[in-house]
C-alpha cells in the first residue's frame, strides 16, 4: 500500500507528537515457527513419502527366512522397488506397512548388474505410493533424504545432501553399476531398498550401498536408471542388455566446444572405465571419451546410454559418436548381451 512504509512512519509520529513509540508485541510462538525452512522441507516430505516406504522379509523356497530390508511403493496397485541383494534370489515377500499391515508380496524380478528388484504386493488393493523423480535434474548439493528400517529400526530418516553424481559402483555380480548417486545421508544396514528423497518428494534413488568405516559416504541407484529396470522387468521378466563394456558417467560437454561442433545437448556420457577385451576396447574407445550418440539417437547421460542398448541391439553392430578432447569420432561397435 505504502511505497516507503519507513517515511509513513516518520510522518505519522511528526504529526501526533504525543504518541509514545513502542515496539510492536511479538507474536505468539507456534510449532511452525519454531520450525526453520530446512526442518519443514525434511518433515514435509517425510509426511508425504514415509507411507510408501516398506520393510520387507524375504522368504525362500525352504520356508525359512532370508534377508530383510527396505523398499518403496512406486505404485498404488502394489508395486515396490527394492535391491537385489535384499531378494537375495528369493520368490516370495512378507510387506509390512508403516501402519502395521502385513502383507504377502512375490518377487517379480530382480537384476543384479543394477542391484535393483522389484516386488508386487498380491492383494488387490491401494496402497499409497511415492513417484519417481528425474535423477538427471538432479544438483550436487540438493538435499536428500533417506527413509528406511536400519538395523530394525523402522520408519528412519536421516538428511543429507547429493554429494556427487555420476558414480560407478561395483555390484556383487561384478558388473559397474553406472550413473550411482553418492549422499551423505546416513545409511546403516536396513536402509538397502529404500528411497533416497528430494526436497519435492521425489525418489531420486534406491539406497544401496555405505563405505564401511567412512562417514558421510553412500550411495543410491539413480531413479532413471530404476525406472528403466522396473519397466524391463515389467514386460520381460528380466532385464536384456546389450553391452559396451564400460563403466561411465554424467558430465556437462564443453560449451565452446559444443558450439563449434554445433552440438544441441549440454551433456553426454563419460567413459570412466573400458572393460578389457569387451565391445568398446575391441572399438578403439578410451578412457575420458564422451559418448554423444548411439545411432544416430543422442546420448545426454547415462542412464540414455542404458536406454538405448537395449535387447534388439544384442548381436548388432552400431555407430557410437564420441567426443575425444575436442574433436568428433565415430566409431562401429560390436555390441554382445550383458
Amino acid at each position: 500500500m505504502f511505497d516507503n512504509p519507513t517515511t509513513f512512519l516518520l510522518d505519522e509520529t511528526h504529526e501526533n507528537a504525543d504518541v509514545t513509540a513502542s515496539a510492536p508485541e511479538a507474536p505468539a510462538l507456534d510449532d511452525a515457527r519454531l520450525l526453520d525452512a530446512y526442518s519443514q522441507t525434511v518433515a514435509g516430505v517425510v509426511e508425504r513419502v514415509g507411507a510408501a516406504v516398506v520393510r520387507i522379509d524375504i522368504r525362500r523356497g525352504d520356508g525359512k527366512h532370508g534377508g530383510s530390508g527396505s523398499g518403496v511403493i512406486v505404485s498404488p496397485d502394489g508395486l515396490i522397488l527394492t535391491n537385489s541383494h535384499v531378494v537375495q534370489g528369493g520368490k516370495r515377500a512378507e510387506i509390512t506397512t508403516l501402519d502395521g499391515r502385513n502383507l504377502s508380496a512375490r518377487v517379480l524380478g530382480d537384476d543384479p548388474d543394477t542391484d535393483l528388484a522389484l516386488v508386487r504386493v498380491d492383494a488387490d488393493t491401494t496402497l499409497p505410493f511415492a513417484a519417481l523423480g528425474d535423477s538427471k535434474a538432479l544438483k550436487r548439493g540438493e538435499i536428500a533424504i533417506a527413509i528406511g528400517n536400519p538395523l530394525g529400526f523402522d520408519a528412519t530418516v536421516t538428511a543429507g545432501i547429493v554429494s556427487a553424481l555420476g558414480r560407478s559402483l561395483r555390484s556383487k555380480s561384478g558388473r559397474l553399476i553406472d550413473d550411482v548417486i553418492q549422499t551423505d545421508a546416513a545409511l546403516n544396514p536396513g536402509n538397502s531398498g529404500g528411497p533416497l528423497v528430494s526436497s519435492n518428494g521425489e525418489v531420486i534413488g534406491i539406497n544401496t550401498a555405505m563405505i564401511a568405516g567412512a562417514q558421510g559416504i553412500c550411495f543410491a541407484v539413480a531413479a532413471n536408471t530404476a525406472r528403466f529396470v522396473l519397466g524391463e522387468i515389467i514386460r520381460h521378466g528380466r532385464v536384456r542388455r546389450a553391452a559396451l563394456g564400460i563403466g561411465g558417467g554424467t558430465i556437462p560437454l564443453p560449451r565452446r566446444i559444443a558450439l563449434r561442433l554445433g552440438l544441441e545437448q549440454a551433456t553426454g556420457a563419460v567413459i570412466t572405465a573400458v572393460e578389457q577385451g569387451g565391445p568398446a576396447d575391441h572399438a578403439g574407445l578410451l578412457t575420458g571419451d564422451i559418448v554423444l550418440a548411439v545411432s544416430g539417437q543422442p546420448v545426454t547421460g547415462v542412464d540414455d546410454l542404458v536406454r538405448l542398448l537395449d535387447a534388439d541391439k544384442i548381436g548388432s553392430t552400431v555407430p557410437l559418436d564420441v567426443l575425444r578432447r575436442s574433436d568428433k569420432r565415430r566409431y562401429w561397435v560390436a555390441l554382445k548381451e550383458r
